[in-house]
């Protein structure tokens, strides 16, 4: 235990050594955590005692060490002593001199202040320079930007704002008119998207309105470019229409009938002016700023709304789209509609070509070929109704010349048009079916107008127009002296004249639809068939029919038909000379005017079959017989002289008609007198007939023959004429030789004497003359003869029903 404490105690003794080692090499300030781990020991006052012993010691060192130094000390006082009389000197003098540098010092202090405002300002200039360098771009910038914008300069505008906005104003931000500026250009760039598009809608609507304009403008380039492609060919088509009119024998007449559709001037959509011709066509470019479509898609494109911009644009346009394809109400009234109409689409679709090819993006092939689709679509189901509508064939010419002038321009612009050129082929078939019925009036003018007699010419000058026009060639005629008459009236020459007419007509349509020969040759023939079969057949059918028509007319109706049906082969020569096509080619079509002629003069021939035959009904109406008549006047009836002195009249006018015409007219009028006579005899209102009567009837019966055997019209051989009153002759002769026994025995026989006599017709007129026998009071004083002959008249006529009775039963 003594061990341990002893060791505690060194343990205390060295840390109380420790403390005051620190106590003696630390500030007395910071001594204060040094004391207190000694006041928290337990032996402080052991810690007291080290410390009044060290200091015991520190006062001995520092008593040796004054001692040691006191004579220094002393001196040191002396010296100070010394030192402070000049002290006193050098404070007066320092003193002395403060003042004066005091003195001088306020002056400099007061340069010094100038010099340090001078200073100040200097910097102050050259930091205002410095600011006033980097504002003065800005401020020029913002001036240029509102000259930009005062002048509409907009995509520049654009650009300088955005210049401004990312390189110059964030070098001076902190500015107020930055900050306004900053606030301004947002507005700004509105302002110029609202302008921009203003500016777009002006152009939209400009475009709108001169679309018309644009397209007539393309049109004629595309008309001149035509023209200079087709100069050679043109040329050549110039010296095959002069060569036309020396091989055709058949040279058209310039002064053609003023009813001819085609003799008026044709509106002709691509005839231009010589000034036009000569004067520079102005492109597309030339009429149409497209300045405010760049700018506005710059400026949206600048502000990153291209997407708005083109959707924009392309919806705008499609609303124009409908209203340029949608056709006006009235315009099949008047080219001028179908031509505005046009115009307006292909301008429409120029500027948008135009588009396509100076920008990127604004519109694209797929959003065109969806605008042509529609605008096909559209014209195409407009055109079709409105040109039904259509009857004038000037008009329709007109409106196939400008569809191809139309479809050409727009396939020159790469679009397809196949459809229209189509399309041309039905109005091709209106086209047709409307010139037959403008040459159906003129037909029917031309024939109402002739007076239907040879036409005369009175000199060498009029003979030769009228050859020009019609190709008939007579050397008998040609040879004659004047005044000379053609054989036919007027409306050979000028029905002929209207036939070429027509095939003009035909050619004109078919001209630049891009056809071969063999089809343009093939729809003329088609349509000249037509026009001659259908509709000159029908006119010529209806002038034959009409009443007024006499046996004169009608003959000559056949002399002019014959004429025409020979000059169908010059007809023949005409077309394929216009074509070019040779009439054996395997698919060629053939014309057939021939048939339409035969058939007209065939009608005319039963016209006058049946003209005649109602005349010579006029004068059998003349007839009055006195059936109860005890004796005849040993004449022929007055009413029959005149028929047969007008037969022979009317036979004498048929010399011009070819023979077999004349002769059946002449063979049909006898037939149709005997059959018209035999009536008589048989009429139900005649009850009573006389042997008198009969001998009457045989003298008019008499004078038909000697009619029929004085050969009225040449060509009959023997007593051929004389056979179509056999049936009368040999009823009367049985009936005045009263040959009964001869007729009832040779009845049936090939040989028989009565064999045209048929059993009803005798009994009929049997028993007529059997009443008449019974009233009859002049054979009163025979009455055995009359009672003889009545028994016979009965006997006769039961033997006759026997006849009729056999006939009927082997029928």
């Amino acid at each position: 235990m003594a061990a341990a404490v002893a060791e505690r105690q060194e343990t205390a003794a060295a840390e109380h050594e420790r403390i005051l080692r620190e106590i003696e090499s630390t500030e007395s300030a910071c001594i204060g955590p040094t004391l207190r781990s000694v006041y928290d020991g337990v032996e402080h006052w052991r810690f007291m005692e080290k410390l009044d012993a060290r200091i015991r010691n520190h006062d001995r060192e520092i008593e040796k060490m004054c001692n040691f130094h006191f004579q220094g000390f002393v001196d040191s006082i002396t010296e100070l002593l010394k030192v402070r009389g000049e002290a006193q000197k050098l404070k007066i003098q320092v003193t002395d001199t403060n003042d004066k540098l005091q003195e001088t010092g306020r002056e400099l202090i007061v340069e010094m202040e100038e010099l340090k405002k001078c200073r100040s300002q200097q910097r102050n200039i050259a930091a205002t320079m410095d600011q006033l360098t980097l504002c003065l771009p800005v401020l020029e910038m913002y001036s240029k930007l509102r000259e930009q914008m005062k002048t509409k300069r907009h995509y520049p505008a654009l650009k300088t704002m955005e210049y401004m906005e990312h390189t110059f104003l964030p070098r001076v931000n902190p500015y107020r008119f930055c900050s306004i500026m900053m606030e301004n250009i947002p507005r700004l760039r509105q302002e110029i998207k609202e302008v921009s598009m203003s500016d777009l809608k002006d152009f939209l609507e400009s475009i709108r309105k001169h679309s018309d304009k644009i397209g007539e403008t393309a049109m004629k380039q595309a008309h001149q470019q035509r023209n200079l492609d087709n100069v050679v060919s043109q040329q050549h088509k110039m010296g095959g229409g002069r060569k036309l009119k020396k091989d055709g024998g058949t040279v058209f007449d310039a002064e053609v009938d003023s009813t001819s559709p085609m003799s008026e001037q044709d509106s002709g959509i691509l005839d231009v002016e010589d000034e036009e011709d000569e004067e520079e066509v102005l492109s597309v470019q030339d009429l149409v700023d497209f300045s405010p479509v760049y700018r506005c898609l710059h400026i949206y494109t600048a502000l990153g709304a291209q997407d708005t911009f083109e959707s924009y644009y392309r919806k705008q346009r499609k609303k124009q789209a409908r209203l340029v394809f949608q056709l006006p109400s009235n315009m099949h009234e008047t080219l001028d509609g179908y031509r505005r109409y046009f115009n307006q689409i292909v301008g429409f679709f120029v500027v948008e070509d135009h588009i396509l090819h100076t920008t990127q993006g604004l519109v694209n092939r797929v959003y065109i070929d969806q605008l042509w689709e529609l605008a096909v679509s559209k014209s195409m189901s407009a055109l079709r109704t409105h040109s039904s509508y259509c009857s004038d064939p000037n008009l329709v010419l007109d409106l196939k010349n400008l569809l191809v002038l139309f479809a050409d321009t727009l396939q020159g612009y790469g679009f397809p048009v196949n459809q229209y050129f189509d399309m041309l082929l039905e109005i091709r078939d209106q086209y047709g079916d409307i010139l037959l019925k403008k040459w159906s009036g003129v037909f029917r003018y031309i024939l109402e107008l002739d007076n239907y007699s040879a036409i005369p010419v009175s000199n060498e000058e009029e003979f030769l127009k009228l050859m020009a026009q019609f190709p008939f060639h007579d050397p008998d005629l040609e040879n004659q002296p004047f005044p000379r008459k053609f054989p036919f009236s007027e409306f050979v020459p000028k029905v002929y004249s209207q036939i070429k007419e027509f095939i003009y007509a035909c050619l004109k349509f078919s001209e630049d639809l891009h056809l071969s020969s063999t089809e343009v040759d093939d729809m003329i023939r088609k349509s000249t068939n037509l026009l001659m079969t259908r509709t000159l057949s029908n006119c010529l059918q209806t002038v034959i029919k009409k009443q007024h028509m006499g046996l004169t007319e009608l003959v000559q109706i056949i002399i002019n038909t014959t004429h025409l049906e020979g000059s169908c082969k010059f007809l023949e020569e005409f077309i394929t000379n216009i074509t070019n096509v040779p009439p054996d080619t395997v698919h060629a079509t053939k014309l057939y005017g021939t048939a339409t002629f035969k058939d007209a003069r065939h009608a005319a021939e039963e016209e006058i079959y049946t003209k005649l035959n109602q005349k010579i009904d006029q004068f059998l109406q003349l007839a009055d017989y006195d059936w109860m008549s005890g004796e005849s006047n040993g004449q022929a009836s007055d009413y029959l002289l005149d028929l047969i002195a007008f037969l022979r009249s009317t036979f004498a006018v048929f010399t011009h008609l070819p023979g077999k015409v004349a002769q059946t007219a002449c063979m049909s009028a006898c037939k149709h007198l005997s059959t018209s006579l035999l009536q008589f005899l048989l009429d139900t209102d005649v009850k009573q007939v006389t042997m008198g009567a009969l001998k009457q009837f045989n003298m008019d019966i008499k004078e038909c023959e000697h009619f029929a055997r004085s050969g009225p019209v040449p060509g009959f051989q023997g007593d051929t004429l004389q056979l179509a009153f056999i049936d009368l002759r040999q009823l009367l002769d049985l009936f005045l030789q009263w040959d009964w026994s001869t007729y009832l025995a040779d009845y049936g026989q090939p040989g028989c004497k009565y064999l045209r006599v048929n059993p009803t017709t005798a009994l009929t007129l049997l028993e007529k003359m059997r009443d008449s026998s019974r009233k009859n009071n002049v054979f009163a004083q025979f009455r055995k003869n009359e009672r003889d002959k009545q028994k016979l008249i009965d006997t006769v006529a039961k033997q006759l029903r026997g006849l009729i009775s056999n006939m009927s039963h082997h029928s």
